[in-house]
């Protein structure tokens, strides 16, 4: 028996022969056209193909696991005709005389390792979609059919499938009700292949490393643990019967999870706590719902300035501001203003080089310094602000003077729009991230100019102990359970309920139950999460006893 180790993307272990999946080679050589026109058509008639293909998977993954899934797909098609990546293939074919297939396959790396220069999951996690969608349109050029290779899949046995990566296109077409789990030797937990397999109920761990992937051979039997990460290679009798109980267990939870929907978030002794969802996107609403939330404690908007080339209209942004407000209802939505700088910084917001952009221009500090994108996110979100329950929430707060700056700006948003006679909410609460040390030291002097505190964790804990997150080596000195940070949070909540202000939870911290009764203890009303971590939350706090 070996053990190997990788990043788990989902609570459940499973037991199964390995299959192993090596995709067809696509590389594409450098090639040259003497027919530019002809290379032109070809793409043309390549990409007609793709999106046709695309179509199908698109509606294949709405009947099998839901619309918010699909929707990974109706942003493939849209990538097809994506003006960054399109410019730049018939620029290499125009000017280079490249045939269409290198133009592709050039094009694609360069508009993906721009994502990936970015260091963020969600970029990262559009690169991976880039290369999804170029190697399929370069199979369509080559006239080679893009499901041939996953047909070698097709099996009646429960089996483990091995890669050494999957694209969203090749997780979404798997027989889910053959596949006992997924190992990739790379991967993200946040890609889209990931959210994919959670969404599919398949057990599954990535980053398992290359030396798995050349240790492990077909037919070898695997013992896949996707809570710890930790795979067995071949595992003995003792192995296989505790993992065997693991399943029962789990099976036994699900169902006793599931019965918690459409119950309160109370304590045993009558104390209740708002449970919301974290999303990033538009279709985070519909899983939110489904997994019974109880509105949506933060939505982050800057996915509507990341994933393009130039600045959404103000047209834009309310349709997708509307499009969640109306899917949650009478339920609360809390809006964050666009949080970029730092790790996030796309080449058409010409930010200066900074030499430590964590401390840099970010947050609200960018929308200050050009109010006029901060007033065009604003008169978006106040007209979204009629169809629901919308609160508006400002990231990277460290003083008073900027709350009262930030606030002179919505009165001027919401007067413009009255002399326009354009209809807004006269309900719309504003609130304020803490996530500095310098914000939570003078949550007396700012509780008092807001409607609401979100504790932001993962930046809190960075600031306080110094420690750039995006730094993988500092993970042993990052501590979250910091007693700074928690002294931090008490602060806040203490000068919250002074206040008569709800305080919530927006960090990674939100879903560790095992400090939900602290956070309790310490006056925190709403604890906002992923979705998924909903009903394990609201379980938790209906097994605590405050008094």
């Amino acid at each position: 028996m070996i053990k190997f180790k990788g990043k788990p993307v989902n609570d459940a272990v499973a037991i199964g022969k390995a299959v192993l999946f090596e995709p067809d080679d696509i590389s594409v050589p450098l090639m040259n056209t003497e027919d530019v026109d002809a290379e032109l058509k070809r793409l043309k008639d390549a990409k007609k193909l793709a999106a046709s293909q695309l179509s199908k998977i698109t509606e294949t993954a709405r009947k099998d696991i839901g619309d918010e899934y699909a929707g990974i797909f109706e942003s493939h098609i849209m990538l097809l005709e994506d003006p960054s990546l399109n410019d730049s293939i018939k620029e290499l074919i125009q000017n280079q005389k490249l045939c269409a297939e290198s133009a592709v396959n050039a094009a694609s790396d360069l508009v993906a390792s721009m994502f990936l220069s970015l260091k963020d999951d969600v970029m990262q996690t559009r690169a991976a979609d880039v290369k999804d969608v170029s190697r399929r349109l370069i199979l369509c050029l080559m006239n080679r059919s893009n499901t041939s290779e996953m047909s070698a899949l097709m099996t009646d046995e429960m089996y483990v499938l091995c890669a050494k990566d999957l694209s969203p296109s090749q997780t979404v077409t798997l027989d889910k009700d053959h596949v006992a789990a997924i190992v990739t030797s790379s991967g993200s937990p946040n890609s889209h292949s990931a959210i994919l397999a959670r969404s599919m109920n398949i057990p599954a761990i990535v980053g398992a490393g290359d030396t798995f992937f050349e240790s492990v051979q077909n037919g070898d039997i695997l013992a896949v643990d996707g809570s710890s990460g930790e795979i067995y290679l071949n595992p003995d009798d003792e192995t296989i019967e505790a993992f065997r109980k693991k399943q029962s267990l789990e099976q036994k939870r699900a169902n006793r999870l599931e019965k918690l929907k459409g119950l309160e978030n109370v304590t045993m002794d009558g104390t209740s706590i708002e449970l919301f969802a974290n999303i990033s996107d538009p279709d985070g609403a519909k899983q939110a719902l489904n997994e019974d939330a109880g509105g949506i404690g933060l939505f982050r908007s800057e996915f509507l300035y990341l994933e393009r080339d130039n600045f959404p209209s103000e047209e834009e942004q309310f349709e997708i501001y509307r499009s969640v407000l109306e899917t949650m209802g009478d339920k609360k939505v809390i809006i964050r203003t666009m949080d970029v700088g730092a790790d996030k910084q796309p080449e058409y917001f010409a930010m200066d080089a900074e030499k430590n952009p964590a401390l840099g221009i970010r947050g609200i500090r960018y929308c200050l310094t050009y109010p006029q994108i901060l007033v065009t996110q604003l008169r978006a979100l106040y007209r979204a602000s009629a169809y629901g329950n919308l609160s508006i929430l400002f990231p990277m707060i460290t003083s008073v003077e900027e709350v009262k700056k930030l606030l002179k700006i919505c009165e001027e948003t919401r007067r413009n729009l009255r002399n326009e006679k354009i209809a807004y909410s006269k309900k719309v609460q504003l609130g304020i991230m803490i996530e500095t040390p310098a914000a939570a030291l003078i949550s007396d002097k700012l509780a008092p100019l807001v409607d609401f505190f979100s504790i932001g964790t993962n930046d809190l804990t960075q600031y306080t102990l110094a420690c750039d997150r995006q730094n993988e080596k500092l993970d042993p000195f990052c501590n979250p359970y910091h007693e700074a940070i928690l002294r931090l949070i008490k602060i806040t909540a203490d000068n919250a309920k002074e206040n008569h202000i709800p305080v919530g939870i927006c960090g990674e911290l939100a879903a560790d139950t095992s400090l939900t009764e602290a956070f309790l203890r310490l006056g925190i009303t709403e604890l906002s999460v992923s979705p998924p971590y909903i009903l394990p939350l609201r379980d938790t706090v209906r097994k605590i006893r405050l008094k």
